[in-house]
């Protein structure tokens, strides 16, 4: 990790498909991930928008703490640990949204917030799409992993209107 990690830092897993016309910058962050060079969240955000694609950003805040003298090296130690806690089979990158170096009690902290963020061709969270399909590609180092289906979360509206429930609320 030799760029400095700071707000806006963009990390991608390593073999998350892409948009082909994506062309990005990155270098190897930690164990499976990337970090993305030159674009913060709201700059590869509009990339990703222009190839037809969407970059989603979950509410979910999470955090790590800790100790230590040296700011950056505290700031990637902290990342690491997100990384760790992350649920990677849900979320494909994260973006640092805020660091802090304080001290307490005369000893130096390093606190680190970061926001999970999804990368997909379809603009419904997690819907059941394709592996790969067509005009996507991935980023790695090589590596093609498997990935299969992913089960959908939300129903599409013809799959709810035949709901015995809300039909008859619906009149139909």
């Amino acid at each position: 990790m030799a760029q400095t990690i700071k707000t806006g830092t963009i990390l991608i897993k390593d073999g998350t498909f892409l948009p082909d016309a994506l062309e990005l910058e990155s270098e190897p962050c930690a164990t499976g991930w990337r970090l993305v060079q030159n674009l913060d969240g709201y700059g590869l955000g509009r990339k990703i928008h222009e190839a037809g694609w969407t970059f989603f950003y979950l509410a979910d805040e999470m955090k790590a703490t800790i100790l230590g003298f040296d700011g950056q090296k505290a700031v990637r130690r902290a990342v690491k640990r997100i990384l760790a806690n992350l649920k990677p089979e849900k979320f494909n990158s994260l973006e640092i949204s805020q660091t802090v170096s304080k001290h307490f009690l005369g000893v130096p902290y390093t606190r680190v917030y970061a926001h999970p963020r999804h990368v997909q061709k379809s603009m419904v969270l997690f819907s059941d799409v394709v592996a790969q399909p067509s005009g996507q590609r991935e980023i790695s180092s090589g590596v093609n992993p498997s990935m299969g289906r992913a089960k959908g979360l939300i129903l599409p509206l013809e799959e709810v209107i035949r709901q015995p429930d809300v039909a008859t609320i619906l009149n139909l």
